[in-house]
């Protein structure tokens, strides 16, 4: 962890220095927005500098007193892979409400990856309780007036399950990291991980992302069955096979043509933020690349997975009959479903159907349209695992 560490420290330091640096490819030249990045990194390098010496003081604390947590196996753990915009976000939020798993939360996700830190956590929100919960209903309100623009496109409260790739946060992999900094050329590795980091690399963020999942249960109980979704792991689809090789997949796919606009739609306010064009053709042309790795790096590491560790689900089907989805699921994977998950994988089938997202966007915005969409994802639709889910290419480019 030492190395770690310091190599992370490092990689800190050549980013603040780039975060200053001309990126006209970045800012469509824009002196507002390379005035803008710069204003804001005045800001956010130092709030991400002390996240990541909090994490990585909680690390030290666990080497001292809560060393257990090496022990901790992690049995047959369920990995909800795809791409982003598929619906593994509701998907993921259902399986939570299943007693055999344990999932992250969102505050342990950004602010308790330690056994030190959930713990200090935990026992405040108890002494919180004691007192008549005051903490606790300010932070209610914080999460109603931050949280509410967000619910369009991933609803989000600080108890709800989210993704544990912020785990990577600490060590600077994580892929959310390219909003605030484009121009790393690392991070951009890192969403093609199974392709172009080393192979000695690979070993190492793995074993630290193993490490953060048996703190996890060592804090819940290493009796339950881990649930991970991350959309944004397709990429270490062949690492995670080999670290763990019991490991069960659900992969959920939705068809690239709207999953390329709904995705920048989702993140243009977010690059804007940080001074980059959510339009500029250089960001476009690199999500649409990182997306087709998404796919067919699914396809090529877990294509030959058998069925009985492995299950693809086109979005259509979570949409339209959740229930009937993951019954089969379950069954096709040997999970055990009990009755009372099964009552309420009934009752959010039917919210499933009903659902009509507020997330609006078109092609157009992007300066795409879905003739190029269908030559750029070609490679995609011809390929026989990700065809047999997929709809055809879209021949319009109505709003979605």
């Amino acid at each position: 962890m030492l190395k770690l560490f310091l190599l992370t420290s490092k990689r800190f330091v050549s980013l603040a220095i780039q975060s200053f640096a001309r990126h006209p490819a970045i800012d469509n030249g824009s002196l507002r927005l390379r005035a803008r990045r710069r204003l804001v990194m005045i800001g956010f390098l130092p709030f991400l500098a002390l996240v990541l010496a909090i994490h990585w003081l909680g690390f030290l604390l666990d080497e001292i007193f809560f060393r257990g947590y090496r022990k901790v196996p992690i049995r047959e753990p369920l990995f909800v892979l795809g791409v982003p915009r598929s619906g593994t976000t509701n998907l993921h939020r259902v399986l939570a409400r299943d007693e055999q798993f344990t999932t992250f939360s969102t505050w342990e996700s950004l602010f308790a990856l330690s056994v030190s830190a959930r713990k200090f956590w935990l026992g405040l929100a108890r002494l919180d309780r004691s007192l008549g919960g005051h903490l606790a209903r300010l932070l209610a309100w914080m999460e109603k007036h931050g949280f509410a623009a967000m619910d369009d496109v991933h609803p989000m409260t600080l108890s709800a399950p989210e993704e544990d790739y912020f785990a990577l946060l600490p060590i600077l992999s994580c892929f959310i990291l390219a909003l605030p900094l484009p121009f790393n050329e690392r991070l951009w590795d890192i969403g093609q991980f199974d392709r172009r980091i080393p192979a000695d690399e690979q070993e190492a963020i793995l074993a630290y992302y193993r490490l953060c999942l048996q703190k996890h249960l060592y804090v819940h109980g290493p009796d339950k069955r881990l649930l991970s979704k991350n959309a944004a792991f397709a990429p270490l689809a062949g690492g995670l096979s080999r670290t763990f090789p019991d490991a069960r997949f659900l992969i959920c796919l939705r068809e690239p043509e709207r999953t390329l606009p709904s995705q920048l739609s989702s993140i243009g306010s977010g690059l804007e933020f940080f001074g980059t064009s959510a339009r500029s053709p250089w960001v476009r042309d690199r999500f649409i690349e990182q997306l087709r790795f998404y796919y067919l790096n699914l396809a090529a590491q877990l294509g030959q997975t058998p069925p009985e560790r492995c299950v693809w689900i086109g979005m259509n089907a979570l949409r339209k009959n959740l229930h009937s989805a993951l019954t089969d699921a379950y069954r096709q994977l040997g999970l055990p479903m009990s009755d009372t998950f099964a009552a309420i994988l009934e009752q959010e089938s039917e919210a499933s159907r009903r659902y009509r997202s507020g997330h609006r966007y078109a092609l157009a915005h992007f300066g795409l349209n879905a003739a190029e969409l269908a030559r750029a994802f070609a490679d995609v639709h011809a390929e026989p695992r990700l065809a047999a889910i997929l709809p055809p290419p879209a021949t319009n480019a109505a709003p979605c």
